[in-house]
């Protein structure tokens, strides 16, 4: 009986480390390779095109794709390359920089077009083992295999993404596994690959993943919302600045085509250093968006995003700027919704 015990204790692990080629062969399809282009400005150089990779997963035969916000939420340009090496521009349906979850849309259809199937991640215990697929380090279609190591519910962890629900795993993550699919043994998305704590950038450290049924959430339940917006909340530096408010939003680069490039809002283009710090000076200063003073807090961009989300086609939308010294009012028309 004993001896019965124990193989039986041993079946899940043996069964699932059997079939993980087998699973992987079937899913490895649906994982992409995500390509980014920005335009940089540093302190030794005027500017040059950055390029960035990323990882992501196709949840849909209409091709779209899930990714992370940081990815992608300030990119001018985003080329998706699959299994095979097809590569087809995307562009961002839908970004949600507080949860590091984003949404984006294929131009047009591969061929063939895998679709990974998304599973109930509240179903996913600490223990569980799973496995994640990405392009750590630009080295496509890797595998990495560990255990979920804890969950956290919004506002467990104090971090910037205080509001979303996450996986902490053991698995491998390195830079370019950032919005890769997190696995469980059927096959089945349960979380998108979002950060790593690590002392020293390795592997070694604290893996993060934002839950499927988070991402579902903000992605596919919520209204679409991109600004391209890429800036920081400023309020010792306002008063360097000028800013004649306590707080404002510092505007560091704002994504092509998008709300905020119609809109005509510019990004920096002096890189500075204060205090170890190094950020973008000569853009925007935002002072109020869609009637909204910038304060020193989230829930300034909390409330900015739900008038954003609450927008219909042919609604204005506002915004007053510091530029050059001079306070000037923005404003456009939504020609359409994503």
């Amino acid at each position: 009986m004993p001896f019965i015990f124990c193989i039986f204790l041993l079946l899940p692990t043996l069964s699932f480390s059997h079939s993980l080629n087998t699973v992987f062969e079937q899913v490895n399809p649906t994982v992409v390779v995500v390509h980014i282009e920005n335009q940089e400005h540093s302190l030794t150089k005027n500017s040059s095109n950055k390029k960035n990779v990323g990882s992501g997963v196709v949840i849909s035969p209409d091709g779209k794709i899930m990714t992370a916000s940081h990815l992608v939420h300030s990119a001018d340009q985003i080329m998706v390359e699959f299994l095979n090496g097809t590569r087809i521009p995307a562009r961002v349906l839908s970004s949600i920089p507080h949860a590091d979850v984003a949404l984006i849309q294929l131009t047009y259809l591969p061929k063939i077009l895998q679709v990974a199937p998304l599973g109930n991640s509240d179903k996913a215990l600490v223990g569980d083992e799973v496995f994640v697929i990405g392009a750590p380090y630009g080295y496509a279609h890797t595998i990495s295999k560990g255990i979920i190591s804890a969950r956290y519910k919004p506002g467990d962890l104090d971090s910037e993404l205080t509001k979303t629900e996450l996986l902490q795993t053991d698995a491998a993550i390195n830079k370019g596994n950032s919005g890769g699919p997190m696995f469980n043994e059927k096959g089945q998305v349960i979380a998108i690959v979002s950060h790593i704590i690590s002392h020293s950038g390795g592997n070694e450290g604290l893996g993060f993943a934002v839950t499927s049924n988070m991402a579902k959430k903000l992605l596919l339940e919520e209204k679409p919302v991109w600004s391209g917006l890429d800036g920081i909340i400023i309020s010792k530096l306002a008063k360097i600045l000028n800013v004649p408010q306590p707080a404002a939003y510092l505007v560091q680069h704002v994504a092509q085509h998008s709300l905020a490039d119609r809109i005509g809002i510019q990004g920096g283009s002096i890189a500075t250093k204060i205090n170890n710090s190094q950020f973008l000076l000569g853009g925007d200063i935002i002072l109020e968006m869609l009637g909204i003073t910038i304060k020193n807090n989230t829930k300034t961009f909390d409330h900015i995003r739900s008038k954003l989300s609450a927008l219909k086609k042919g609604d204005r939308i506002t915004v007053k700027i510091l530029r050059a010294g001079k306070i000037i009012l923005l404003s456009t028309q939504v020609l359409a919704i994503n």
